[in-house]
């Protein structure tokens, strides 16, 4: 399976995703190329605002193969196994399955042709019963466990309902044959299932509102011990405040030089002293700002922004290290690589443009993983909704004649975002992607792959977007997507 890959998540965010393996260290830095006629930049965009605003990653465990047996008997047997040990078993399985539907099912809303959607329909229906099957049959004997397995489980069977109406109800609406059949008399299943058991009170699975917050928590419950803790902290808080004494001294230099000659200019005391002294100390809140923000701009210049340690929910071991970068950066500060990439746009699109740099570096630890796991996923969702917030409104309309009659087709204002990808392994030559994302105000129209310079390596871990290396919820394969 295909170890980074980068495409369209909703309609204005794209994400990416890479895998890392124990004691591997890996560099990804991302340049966005924004024309400037879409009006981002350093005045609009605050990097800080954005990051935590518009930049959400996940850091969680990961297998090239989805682990069955985790909630199997062996695994739940009080003698052999511990209560902590059961939970966090049972929510690798209840974690990976749940990320899996919304990987497939995102997939599905993809495809446009009536068969080909029933046939994977079909496909993924038989796999959702299949593995909740598998999930059931290890339910554990004990009282005292059960507990932990029934909000898995009353969670698993909603969610899988959930994601099946979803499907149906943008494709199968009206088109009744022998698939949504299955698919609805699986819902009807899950449904009676639920209330059989009592996992939720009539007034709660009545109310949308309350049987949402209840999932949500219950979903927040199975990530235990599946995602990593993460602990963010901000740099160069003692260099900033540094920058500030040295600025505020400069200011204050000049400051003070200019009133020695002022007092050097009058002869004692006068009103003329006095509005010159004023003039003074107002010129000096004037640019002490903007003196101590040019300085800290030039200091803060190809420093990371924030560092970022990831542990071990449960053992809370140290799993990896990161430094994460975010600032607006000239073109001359470009890579010589990158600022080749850009130049073999064509004609019509060698516009002046910002360029927003993301860099992430990681490094993992050489320490034993969770049983069955050797790989960390990290994926990390770019919101476009900043980026796109003072485009022009509406559309325009386009004239066409044909045989004395005219007619008009409306058309929409689009703009081009190109995305510079640079890869660097630890002894390994540097390599490089490029794509081309075409938004308009409401949605990203597409992305697309470009060519490279021929003396350029394209980074060899991409994934096909054509192909079928989605993570198919099945036995054979683990999913690569996450809500």
């Amino acid at each position: 399976m295909s170890k980074l890959r980068i495409k369209q998540e909703e309609q204005l965010s794209i994400k990416f995703n890479h895998l890392l393996g124990r004691g591997e260290r890996r560099k990804l830095d991302l340049y966005f190329s924004l024309p400037k006629e879409m009006g981002i930049g350093p005045n609009s965009l605050n990097e800080e605002e954005y990051y935590f605003s518009g930049v959400q990653g996940r850091r969680a465990y990961y297998s090239e193969g989805l682990h069955l047996p985790l909630v199997q008997s062996r695994f739940v047997s009080q003698k052999k196994r511990t209560l902590e040990e059961f939970r966090l078993y049972m929510n690798l399985f209840a974690y990976q399955y749940a990320v899996a539907m919304e990987n497939d099912a995102r997939e599905l809303l993809r495809i446009d042709d009536d068969q080909a959607f029933f046939k994977a329909l079909n496909e993924f229906t038989v796999h959702a019963t299949t593995l909740l099957r598998r999930f059931r049959r290890g339910a554990p004997a004990d009282e005292k466990w059960h507990h932990y397995f029934e909000n898995a489980d009353n969670y698993l069977s909603w969610f899988t309902e959930q994601q099946l109406l979803k499907l149906l109800a943008k494709y199968g609406d009206g088109n009744i044959n022998h698939v949504t059949e299955k698919v609805l008399m699986l819902c009807r299943q899950e449904r009676e299932y639920r209330d059989g058991r009592k996992y939720n009170s009539q007034r709660t699975s009545k109310d949308p509102n309350r049987i949402a917050n209840k999932m949500l928590l219950l979903r927040r419950l199975i990530q235990q011990g599946v995602v990593l803790k993460e602990e963010l902290k901000t740099l160069g808080e003692g260099l900033k405040k540094l920058t500030t004494g040295f600025a505020t001294a400069l200011v204050m230099l000049v400051v003070s030089t200019l009133i020695i000659k002022a007092q050097g200019a009058f002869d004692g005391l006068t009103l003329v002293l006095v509005f010159v002294l004023a003039l003074i100390y107002g010129a000096r809140e004037i640019f002490k700002e903007d003196v101590r923000n040019a300085l800290w701009r030039v200091v803060q210049r190809g420093r990371p922004r924030w560092s970022r340690i990831l542990r071990d929910t449960t053992t809370q071991e140290l799993i990896a290290r990161q430094l994460v970068w975010l600032e607006f950066v000239k073109t001359r500060d470009l890579p010589d690589a990158v600022n080749e990439i850009l130049k073999r746009r064509h004609s019509q699109n060698k516009v002046e443009a910002e360029i927003l740099h993301y860099g992430i570096e990681t490094r993992v630890a050489d320490t034993d993983f969770l049983t069955g796991y050797n790989t960390i996923q990290e994926q990390v969702v770019f919101s476009l909704v900043p980026f796109v917030e003072f485009l022009e409104r509406g559309s325009d309309q386009i004239y066409h004649e044909q045989d004395g009659m005219v007619t008009c087709e409306p058309v929409e204002r689009r703009y081009q975002i190109n995305l510079v990808v640079m890869c660097q392994r630890e002894k390994q030559d540097v390599q490089y992607a490029r794509y081309k994302i075409t938004v308009n105000r409401h949605q990203i129209v597409e992305i697309t792959m470009s060519d490279l310079p021929d003396n350029l390596p394209l980074i060899d871990e991409l994934a096909d977007e054509n192909g079928s290396a989605t993570g198919r919820l099945d036995s054979q394969s683990t999913p690569i997507a996450e809500r």
